[in-house]
């Protein structure tokens, strides 16, 4: 009669489950809740970075300023008016996330996330922001402002770039697997 450790029984348990977990296919994530989740945590993060910013004299241009073609300047600079430009750049991100995945998902690596948020720094400081009243001619903007909301659209490009390419491309494999299994 063949006697079986107790170890052995659970080392054949272990592996029988491991292999059953490399069957089962990986579960896929929904792009667009995944996308609008980024957008949320960009604007969330990315605007309180820009309130900061804003507050300690690094730019003249505060966070509300994708809300202020909409707003008169009275109700922008009231309390009400401040979370209202916060809650219009954190929809702004959302936004920008949802085109993000519907366009570049599936490019590997930071350097899209970092082209987009210069876009869109591009976009709003050369084109549309003067011409929407958001902020005035980019001539008339001092450097200070300029190199900080060029350095803030990179790196909030960068955060919804990577955090949606790295979720829909092949990046995790490239990761160290845990030396723990």
């Amino acid at each position: 009669m063949e006697r079986t450790s107790v170890m052995g029984d659970w080392d054949r348990h272990r592996e029988q489950e491991r292999d059953r977990e490399r069957e089962r296919p990986a579960p896929r994530t929904n792009v667009w809740a995944f996308s609008l989740q980024i957008g949320l945590f960009a604007g969330l993060i990315w605007g309180a970075v820009k309130i900061g910013a804003s507050y300690f004299k690094f730019t003249r241009i505060n966070s509300g300023f994708v809300a202020k073609p909409f707003f008169t300047q009275a109700y922008m600079n009231s309390t009400a008016g401040f979370w209202t430009g916060w809650l219009a750049f954190i929809a702004f991100s959302l936004v920008a996330a949802l085109l993000y995945a519907g366009l570049f998902r599936k490019i590997r690596g930071p350097w899209m996330g970092l082209v987009y948020g210069a876009s869109w720094w591009a976009l709003l400081y050369l084109l549309f922001g003067p011409v929407m009243g958001m902020m005035r001619r980019i001539d008339r903007l001092d450097w200070n402002t300029i190199v900080t909301d060029f350095c803030f659209f990179l790196v909030w490009g960068l955060f919804i770039g990577y955090s949606i390419s790295f979720e829909f491309t092949d990046e995790r494999e490239r990761e160290p697997s845990s030396p723990i299994s």
